[in-house]
C-alpha cells in the first residue's frame, strides 16, 4: 500500500499545527520524537507509516473526542467525555512482565524514549460505525523487544487501570473489571500495531484512552484497550473482557470481516462518523495486503 505524507490529505493548518506540536510537546510525545529509538537509530524527521488512502477524509478532532465507547466511564457514548474530565494520568506506569527475560516498569518518561510516528488509520467499531484517526505513537514491537519475550511466549495480555473512584462505570457489577484484551504474539509484533499516545498531534484525552492505548487497525475497535497499566507475555490465549462477558458473541481474534455478521450487527457496511450514507466495509478493514498472511489456514467464518 502506498504510504502517504500527512500533508497530502490533512488540511494545511492542521498539519502545520501538528508539526509545531511534535517539536514542542512534553515528555511522552516530544521525547519520542526527539530521542533515538531503542536500537540507537534516529527517529524519522517527519511522521511516517501513514496507512489510510487519500480518499479517506480524517474524522474531525471534535468528533473523535465526543463519541466514545468507554464503559469504565459510561455506556453512553456522548457522556464519556464529560464523566472522564479530571481523570488523572500522571503519574502513570505500565508494567511489562510474564514470559520475558527483562521485565520492566515504564513510566511516562521511559515510554517517551521510543521513536514515535504518526499513523493515519481507519477505525471500525463492531457496532458498524467508523472513523479515520491520525494517531501518534510507536510500534508495540519496540516495547516488546526491550523486555525480550522468551520462546514460551505466544500471546500478549493487556490490562486497563482499575480505578472506580475515578471511573464511575467500574462501580457497576454488570461487568467483570478490569478490562482485559489480548493479541497473538505475531499480531502484537506486526508493524501496524501501535501504542498510541496522541491524536491530531495532541495528547490523548481521558475519553480516548489517555495516556496510552493499543491500536490494531485491522481489528474491531473493542480490541483497542485504553489506559493500559499492565502487559503480560503469556503462553496461553488470554480471555478478553468481551469473551468473558458474552462468549456467544465475541471471540479472540475479532478481525474486521464484512462477510461474518455479528449476532446484533451486520458487518457488510458501516456508517462513517460525519457522513450521511453508508459505505462498504473492507476485509481486514482495508489492511488485507499487510496482515492476511497472519491468518493463513484459519477458518475465516469464525472470527467472533
Amino acid at each position: 500500500m502506498h504510504k502517504i505524507d500527512p500533508s497530502e490529505i490533512t488540511p494545511e493548518h492542521v498539519y502545520l499545527s501538528r508539526r509545531k506540536f511534535l517539536k514542542g510537546m512534553g515528555a511522552l510525545a516530544a521525547g519520542a520524537v526527539l530521542l533515538s529509538a531503542c536500537d540507537g537509530e534516529a527517529p524519522p524527521s517527519t511522521p511516517a507509516s501513514v496507512m489510510a488512502p487519500p480518499t479517506d477524509e480524517l474524522t474531525p478532532y471534535e468528533s473523535i473526542n465526543a463519541y466514545n465507547n468507554y464503559y469504565e466511564f459510561s455506556l453512553g457514548k456522548e457522556a464519556v467525555a464529560r464523566l472522564s474530565q479530571g481523570f488523572k494520568t500522571d503519574p502513570w506506569t505500565v508494567e511489562v512482565e510474564g514470559l520475558v527475560a527483562k521485565p520492566k516498569t515504564f513510566d511516562l518518561d521511559a515510554l517517551g524514549q521510543f521513536a514515535a510516528t504518526e499513523r493515519i488509520y481507519r477505525m471500525r467499531c463492531v457496532e458498524a460505525w467508523s472513523m479515520v484517526i491520525p494517531w501518534f505513537g510507536f510500534p508495540l514491537a519496540a516495547l516488546l523487544k526491550e523486555v525480550e519475550p522468551t520462546s514460551e511466549a505466544q500471546y500478549v495480555r493487556f490490562e486497563t487501570v482499575y480505578a472506580p473512584e475515578q471511573m464511575p462505570g467500574q462501580e457497576s457489577t454488570r461487568f467483570s473489571w478490569p478490562y482485559i484484551e489480548g493479541l497473538r504474539l505475531d499480531e502484537a509484533m506486526h508493524d501496524l500495531t501501535i501504542l498510541a499516545t496522541g491524536i491530531y498531534g495532541k495528547p490523548l484525552l481521558p475519553q480516548t484512552g489517555a495516556p496510552i492505548r493499543l491500536v490494531v487497525p485491522w481489528k474491531y475497535g473493542f480490541k483497542g484497550i485504553k489506559s493500559i497499566v499492565k502487559i503480560d507475555l503469556v503462553a496461553d490465549m488470554p480471555t478478553s473482557f468481551w469473551m468473558a462477558q458474552a462468549p456467544n458473541e465475541y471471540g479472540f481474534f475479532a478481525n474486521v470481516n464484512p462477510n461474518v455478521p455479528h449476532p446484533r450487527w451486520s458487518q457488510s457496511s458501516e456508517r462513517r462518523i460525519g457522513e450521511n450514507s453508508r459505505r462498504r466495509t473492507l476485509l481486514f478493514n482495508g489492511y488485507e495486503a499487510e496482515v492476511a498472511q497472519l491468518y493463513e489456514g484459519m477458518d475465516l467464518t469464525k472470527w467472533f
